[in-house]
């Protein structure tokens, strides 16, 4: 229902556009469940403005207010397509914002509500009403994106508005690589900045790989004192606190993978013992997809034990209830060479590289459940190996499209990371020193390209489509680091966080929305997070936003 503060008179004025394309909507991203407006400009009493909540016992709640009440106070954004723009009328004032939250509870995971509903009249007190702290954060990003500056004054274009929103997947993440390239707190913290301007919510740490290990390790320390690139370049254990707080503030989960068996170069420079095709040089590409080779020897329970001991210590560091542990692009060869595995497989007749492999995630599968944790785990297993998983596990589909549906079929439920669309560091050429070629996942993915990928193509049985939770982006570090990670990310993360909040279906026509009807919204967007300080790279020259109508490309433009 209509809730009292609207008239009937203003209801009646409203216009109801269901994830429709208006001018007022250009400041809202990612686009609304439901969206409704009349025609009347409001301004935004600066000299007094207020947001308060009925809820004062939530950290989650009372660090959103603080930080939405200072960008209400001190943004100033105009939008580009603005610049033309006089004074506009406004006829009302919205003095203070109410956050109105169910619960205070703060429990953040899969099954966390994130909907809400915001309200704003034409005078008077605009409202957020939501079931969570987490919701509420949501709809505090979209009161901040109404606000636009305007002669001098700070307004929202037309009031009332009400929207009702909530997101179609509860799984929208990045995934990072800090273990290529090291990225420094500061730096993950804006990453975080920008997922919130975007409502997405997982973090997707790939914390270690085969070339770093710069995470602490009380268990075993020798991890990072051999494994990472030096003193300044590891995260403590409070520096990990320090992110997992400041994520879950803005309603970001952050979960951590551990990729083994493979790429676990970086273990070996602490423990060869348990290692397997060590760096091997210079016919790396034998024994691993990229140098340095090496992976954890399957059939050692030294190996196993020493794997037991990361899942157990990282569990009780992380507190979200997913944990990956990786297993994408395991290298038989590198096994079958090992004089250790071929003893095992040779004394053990009807054991072979693949049941060795079924067997390690079957006991890191249940390892995790020990832990209370729920396990994430990419494709490569279930997929090539036919490990037989818990129903539990959420698999991570990035060998194509294809591999979503794959996956549902056999009744997991899914993350859909493509390469093809949603890996973004590539489109760099080769990073082989000796190599002119371009890299495996070349060429590089515009916005268009991943705006228009959806994650249920092909997949028509309604029960299945309910095992899709989500998808992530990936960002790859070889050829990124934290100087590159804000225009890598951005605006392109942006398109992925608009497919994974309303999906790219327009509900009038029930077609994909066209690129050029999205694109100045997505400009938009890109400029109001350079504002806040992240780098976002342009999407065209300025000319072209100023006239949109001129730069579409002739094949399409009819």
């Amino acid at each position: 229902m209509w809730h009292l503060r609207f008239s009937n008179k203003l209801a009646a004025a409203l216009v109801l556009v269901s994830a429709v394309f208006t001018p007022s909507v250009w400041a809202v991203w990612p686009m609304p469940a439901t969206f409704a407006e009349g025609k009347i400009g409001v301004e935004i009493k600066r000299s007094d403005f207020m947001i308060k909540s009925n809820v004062t016992s939530s950290s989650v709640i009372n660090a959103a207010i603080e930080r939405y009440q200072y960008l209400v106070e001190h943004e100033y954004f105009e939008s580009p397509y603005d610049f033309n723009e006089g004074a506009l009328k406004t006829s009302g004032y919205i003095y203070s914002l109410e956050v109105d939250v169910q619960t205070a509870q703060d429990v953040f995971d899969l099954e966390t509500d994130e909907s809400y509903t915001l309200e704003v009249p034409v005078e008077g007190k605009a409202v957020i009403s939501a079931k969570t702290p987490f919701g509420a954060v949501r709809g505090l990003e979209t009161f901040s994106q109404l606000i636009v500056a305007n002669s001098g004054r700070k307004i929202i274009k037309n009031a009332p508005v009400r929207i009702v929103d909530a997101p179609k997947f509860p799984h929208r993440g990045i995934l990072l690589d800090t273990s290529r390239n090291f990225y420094h707190v500061d730096a993950i913290l804006r990453t975080l900045d920008a997922m919130a301007y975007n409502k997405l919510n997982v973090l997707h740490w790939h914390i270690v790989d085969a070339f770093s290990w710069p995470i602490e390790s009380k268990v075993h320390p020798e991890l990072t004192e051999k494994g990472a690139y030096s003193v300044d370049m590891r995260y403590s254990y409070e520096d990990v606190k320090k992110i997992i707080n400041y994520a879950k503030n803005r309603a970001i989960r952050v979960m951590p993978e551990f990729d083994m068996p493979g790429h676990t170069f970086v273990v070996g420079e602490a423990h060869p013992e348990i290692m397997s095709c060590l760096n091997k040089q210079p016919n790396w590409d034998k024994f691993a997809a990229e140098p340095p080779s090496g992976q954890l020897n399957i059939a050692d329970p030294r190996a196993v034990s020493f794997a037991f001991d990361i899942i157990t210590e990282y569990s009780r560091l992380f507190l979200d209830l997913g944990f990956h542990i990786g297993g994408g692009v395991l290298n038989e060869d590198c096994w079958k060479e090992d004089p250790v595995v071929e003893l095992y497989v040779r004394d053990h007749p009807g054991e072979s590289i693949n049941s060795l492999i079924v067997g390690w995630f079957t006991q890191m599968s249940e390892k995790l459940g020990e832990m209370g944790k729920i396990a994430f785990a990419y494709e490569d297993p279930v997929i090539n190996y036919n490990f037989t998983a818990k129903n539990t596990t959420i698999l991570q589909a990035w060998v194509g499209e294809e591999s979503v549906s794959k996956i549902v079929d056999k009744g997991y439920r899914a993350i859909a990371s493509p390469w093809n669309r949603y890996y973004l560091d590539c489109g760099n050429g080769s990073w082989l020193s000796n190599f002119e070629g371009n890299s495996w996942c070349d060429p590089y993915k515009g916005w268009q390209q991943i705006y228009s990928y959806n994650p249920l193509t092909n997949i028509t049985d309604p029960e299945k489509q309910k095992l899709v939770l989500g998808g992530e982006v990936a960002l790859f570090s070889a050829q990124s680091d934290e100087t590159t990670v804000d225009r890598y990310l951005w605006p392109r993360t942006a398109a992925f966080a608009e497919i994974m909040w309303s999906g790219n279906i327009d509900p009038v026509t029930n077609t994909t929305r066209e690129p050029s009807k999205v694109a100045p919204r997505l400009t938009d967007q890109r400029f109001r997070m350079v504002a806040r300080g992240i780098m976002a790279g342009p999407l065209q020259p300025l000319w072209c936003i100023r006239h949109p109508e001129a730069c579409l490309h002739p094949s399409a433009a009819t």
